[in-house]
Formats: C-alpha cells, sequence, structure tokens
C-alpha cells in the first residue's frame, strides 16, 4: 500500500510541474528541480529499502524521519534560492522606477521648449485681457461688453 501511494504521490508532482510547464507558470529551472522531487519520489516509492539503507548510514533510527530532514533542508533551500531572487528583482525593479522617474523629469523639461510657435500663439489668444473700458476693443467688437464683465443697467432718476 506505502508502494502505491508513494508511485500515485510521484505523478501527481510529475503530471502537475508538466501541466505548469506547458502554461508557462513556472520556468525551466524550476520545474527541473521539481522533476527530481518527482524522480526521488518515484525511486523511493520502488525501493524503500533505500531510505532504510540510507537511514541507517546515517545513523537515524526511523527511516521517516530521514525524509522530513530531507524534505525540509529542500524546503529551507528553495526558500532561501527564492529569497536571492526576490532580493535580485526588487533591486532591478527600483532601478527601473528611478530610471522612468529621471526620464520623465526630462520629458516634462523639454515639453515646454518644444511648444510650436502656432500652438504658443493660439494660447497667447485665450489668455489674452479683455479691455472693457473703451468701445469698440476687446472680443465682443464694438459694445464693450465682455463675458467678464457683462453691460449694467443704467438706474433712471
Amino acid at each position: 500500500m506505502e508502494t502505491i501511494a508513494a508511485f500515485v504521490l510521484a505523478i501527481v508532482i510529475v503530471a502537475l510541474v508538466l501541466d505548469l510547464l506547458r502554461r508557462k507558470k513556472i520556468r525551466e529551472k524550476y520545474a527541473a528541480l521539481w522533476l527530481i522531487v518527482g524522480a526521488a519520489t518515484v525511486v523511493l516509492g520502488a525501493f524503500p529499502q533505500l531510505l532504510r539503507i540510507a537511514a541507517e548510514t546515517v545513523g537515524v533510527s526511523i527511516p521517516s524521519n530521514l525524509l522530513f530532514a530531507l524534505g525540509i533542508l529542500f524546503v529551507l533551500g528553495v526558500l532561501l534560492h527564492l529569497s536571492v531572487e526576490i532580493s535580485s528583482v526588487e533591486d532591478e525593479t527600483r532601478a527601473l522606477a528611478e530610471e522612468v522617474a529621471i526620464l520623465r523629469a526630462q520629458l516634462e523639461a523639454l515639453a515646454p521648449a518644444r511648444a510650436l510657435p502656432a500652438e504658443q500663439g493660439a494660447a497667447q489668444a485665450l489668455v489674452a485681457p479683455v479691455d472693457t473700458r473703451t468701445p469698440g476693443h476687446g472680443p465682443t467688437g464694438g459694445s464693450g461688453a465682455s463675458a467678464v464683465h457683462p453691460p449694467q443697467k443704467q438706474k433712471h432718476p
């Protein structure tokens, strides 16, 4: 029964890793590591006496304790490797963010200098002051009225 459970576990591990690899959810270097774990599970499932012999050689009294110790060391190794990968990606992200900020600042500094003369003339017409004191001046023609200062009603005595 133990042999069948080990084979089923190994087949599930290998099938899961191959599916993740097919869908590009895991990189090849990590897939190879997990395929080795699946292969080791197949070997230990087919030859359980290998674990007993290894436990006796190392001096561990119960073979499953050796298996758990090896599993814990494996997980610690994976965690250490992933920590190194995360640190490297974090450094790259920080450098890219700094580069984007520098490029954005340079682009904003160049934007006013790159404005076309026609655009500048149109912008000046939009902000031209309106003279409402004398008729015939300003955007309303000769009425002297403007959108800023509407004509006032005169009071009759």
